[in-house]
């Protein structure tokens, strides 16, 4: 279903979203077309697009083509999805020690519009970190990979 989503694959284009998108949520899936997990996210998204359209705008973002904001964003694990609020960069509370993406696939696409939803309503009261809605059983568990330290 990625095909059904717009793709940036380049630098130059994921500043462009993420300076252009007003008043919206932005979801950046970071991950590889061909990965199973990708692709069980991007059917998610997809099949979501159309209900959130009026306050969210979804963008694939391949981690080949974009090395800078995956060193950036520390993407080692993929999928990984990043939020944007008006330019700003939004965090999420998943109960995990990593606040600034959501690693894995969501289990359901009622635990992706709640958690746009609640980023959506958190941004517009001005907040930068907000309550992950999602139940701790559907948040995939990892361990953060240190590198280089």
């Amino acid at each position: 279903m990625s095909f059904l989503l717009p793709k940036l694959t380049s630098k130059r284009e994921v500043d462009q979203a993420i300076k252009s998108t007003a008043e919206k949520v932005l979801v950046l899936r970071f991950g590889r077309d061909e990965d199973p997990v990708c692709l069980q996210l991007d059917d998610i998204l997809s099949k979501t697009s159309s209900d959130l359209s009026k306050m969210a705008a979804i963008y694939l973002v391949d981690v080949d083509h974009t090395p800078v904001y995956t060193q950036y964003f520390d993407i080692s694990y993929i999928p990984s999805t990043v939020f944007f609020f008006n330019g700003q960069h939004m965090k999420v509370d998943y109960g995990s020690p990593d606040h600034t993406k959501f690693v894995g696939s969501f289990k359901t696409k009622q635990d992706f519009i709640d958690l746009v939803e609640v980023i959506y309503r958190g941004a517009m009261r001005g907040k930068l970190i907000v309550q992950s809605p999602i139940d701790p059983k559907n948040i995939p568990k990892y361990d953060l990979l240190y590198q280089d330290i």
